[in-house]
């Protein structure tokens, strides 16, 4: 079962490079799919706590946002949401049990940021439902804009070989989060889109 889940996982997000194309939106139009040469430069506040509000066409969520614990890895989802570059993605991967991936420009599991991050790996993170990772390619620091959210109970397989940055950790919507989840699926490929329409990040003072 271990095994089968991180097949999955990683098969769903291949080095696949997104470096100037355009991605069709089922019909309805074309996809500008931005992409930068490096990472990002660490902007986020030490000293401020950060929160993001994903709307999605099925409803909204919460994350919280662990910046003390993984600081590269939030100032990377920040900075991507702060740019609008998840605006129109799928969920591109979606297992009841175990969870569901976003932050593929492609659509199809192979697209990224046109960079990578290094993996911030903390030994005694956790992988439960609710858990928000950065996803990476199974080589180390292969990470860039895809993420996922721990739904079900197979999540806690992934405790094994914790090799995803925890960087989050739903505080609302939850419900939303299991109804994505709940989308009916063909080996992980919803039959139906269900699109992130905006990131908005919440900065407070700790």
């Amino acid at each position: 079962m271990v095994l089968l889940l991180l097949i999955l996982l990683s098969g769903c997000g291949g080095g696949g490079e997104s470096v100037g194309v355009s991605n069709p939106d089922n019909g309805a139009g074309e996809v500008k799919i931005s992409s930068w040469s490096k990472m990002p430069e660490m902007s986020i506040d030490p000293d401020k706590s950060y929160r993001a509000v994903v709307k999605t066409s099925m409803g909204t969520f919460g994350i919280k946002l662990l910046a003390e614990d993984t600081p590269v890895t939030v100032n990377n989802f920040v900075f991507l949401a702060n740019e609008g570059f998840y605006e129109g993605l799928t969920f591109h991967n979606v297992i009841d049990s175990f969870m569901i991936q976003a932050g593929d420009p492609l659509g199809n599991g192979t697209g990224n940021a046109g960079y990578r991050i290094p993996d911030e790996l903390d030994a005694g993170a956790t992988y439960h439902e609710g858990t928000v990772a950065m996803f990476n390619t199974g080589v180390p620091n292969s990470g860039s804009s895809q993420f996922f959210i721990c739904t079900g109970p197979d999540a806690a397989n992934l405790n094994r070989q914790p090799d995803y940055a925890v960087f989050g950790e739903i505080d609302e919507g939850m419900d939303v989060v299991k109804s994505i989840a709940g989308v009916p699926a063909k080996n992980g490929k919803p039959v139906e889109d269900v699109t992130i329409l905006s990131i908005t990040i919440e900065v407070k003072d700790q």
